[in-house]
């Protein structure tokens, strides 16, 4: 079965609206995991303009499933953040330092040297590593030198264009999943997947063992209450 991670930014981001401490970050984790969830997400970015340093290292003693920390591994102070707390898994993006939010992958090709040195530093600590990528066979196939343990999918074209031509934009993520599990290489995916598009891309990508879902699953959870929607996102991947 894939495993659900929830990524929690966005409950940061309504919290930091306001200042204080409400809506308080552990406990919507510490919640979310009782309801199901399999693991927990977090993106701290250099404004912490949603999740701060300091949440996690809040959530990494109260946390009882997957800790799954993603972020650009150019910005020292986030590698020293995860080798310090030793997630379960390091998820490296290639974010520039304002980005509003993650737009494409990596260039496994390019980036090829940079990231085997820093592949190597976080499986020395015993972190597993997975690398965000775009579904180009090409840059999956270079991941494969980088000795990292997963790809992460990066399902923004996926879910953009679900609605109106899904049979032909899954295709991409089919033959990479299918790619990735013949090089060895566990798959993960996520950005934009929801309750609308993610059955079918369950369906259609060979070995998912991971997404990480916030945004739709947060938004959702306003109308449908957190619970119930982590178990709607849940029914959604068997």
């Amino acid at each position: 079965m894939t495993k659900l991670s929830v990524n929690i930014n966005k409950i940061a981001t309504i919290r930091n609206a306001r200042g204080g401490n409400t809506p308080n970050l552990v406990q919507v984790a510490i919640d979310a995991e009782r309801f199901g969830a399999q693991g927990i997400t977090v993106h701290p970015r250099p404004d912490e303009r949603h999740i701060r340093y300091q949440d996690v290292y809040d959530l990494k003693p109260v946390l009882t499933t997957e800790f799954n920390i993603e972020g650009n591994p150019k910005i020292q102070k986030f590698v020293d953040l995860v080798l310090d707390i030793k997630p379960h898994q390091v998820t490296l993006v290639p974010d520039s330092d304002g980005q509003l939010t993650s737009d494409h992958g990596w260039d496994t090709i390019k980036h090829q040297a940079y990231l085997k040195d820093m592949i190597a530093l976080f499986k020395g600590k015993g972190i597993r590593t997975s690398i965000f990528v775009d579904p180009d066979l090409t840059m999956v196939e270079a991941a494969k030198s980088t000795g990292t343990d997963r790809l992460e999918l990066y399902t923004e074209s996926y879910a953009h264009l679900y609605a109106t031509q899904k049979e032909t934009v899954i295709k991409p993520f089919t033959e990479a999943s299918k790619l990735a599990n013949k090089l060895g290489l566990g798959v993960n995916a996520g950005h934009d997947l929801s309750l609308e598009n993610l059955a079918y891309f369950k369906q259609h990508t060979e070995n998912l063992l991971e997404v990480s879902i916030g945004h739709a699953l947060i938004s959702d959870a306003l109308y449908y209450g957190l619970e119930n929607t982590i178990q709607l996102y849940l029914r959604q991947l068997k």
